[in-house]
């Protein structure tokens, strides 16, 4: 189980989210045109489920290697110097997440504490302000395997192929 976590949490979650926002929508646009009544919940679901979805890419991005990269600069170095120049930018990653962190914890910790809920659906805002709690802990637990596998690759311990192909 957690090897598949591992493997596929963020694009399960991804897709998940992005078929309920898809099934959302066309229920809203069925019921508009062929009902004529619009759903108030809607728009603020979609909204909501986006905003995770959003947050939740930034892990996949980490995960994949996706991401701003100068590609021709680091090509210039050998493996072993690409590795180590991959491990000081996910060092510096690591910093900025880890910065962010407490930001977020702080930025919850004011919605559970507000009791603010939705518009619409009246669902507390602190389910939609978690997200970059969230995010921000997959990104640093993802940012964390790559810099122990670039790790490996830089001190020479690890003679296999990177995961991240350039």
């Amino acid at each position: 189980m957690l090897k598949w976590l591992n493997e596929n949490l963020e694009e399960f979650l991804m897709v998940a989210l992005l078929i309920a926002m898809t099934l959302i929508m066309g229920i809203q646009v069925f019921a508009r045109y062929a009902l004529g009544a619009s759903l108030s919940w809607s728009e603020e679901i979609t909204r909501y489920l986006f905003i995770w979805s959003a947050f939740i890419s930034v892990s996949y991005c980490t995960k994949k290697c996706i991401s701003i990269k100068i590609e021709q600069f680091v090509a210039l170095f050998p493996r072993r110097g690409q590795a180590i120049f991959k491990v000081v930018n996910h060092t510096f990653e690591l910093i900025f997440f880890f910065y962010l962190i407490p930001f977020s914890v702080h930025y919850l910790r004011s919605a559970f504490e507000s009791g603010q809920v939705s518009p619409a659906c009246g669902i507390p805002m602190y389910y939609i302000q978690a997200a970059p709690l969230v995010s921000f802990l997959l990104v640093a637990i993802r940012i964390i395997q790559r810099w122990i596998v670039e790790f490996k690759i830089a001190i020479g311990k690890d003679k296999e192929e990177e995961q991240c192909q350039q």
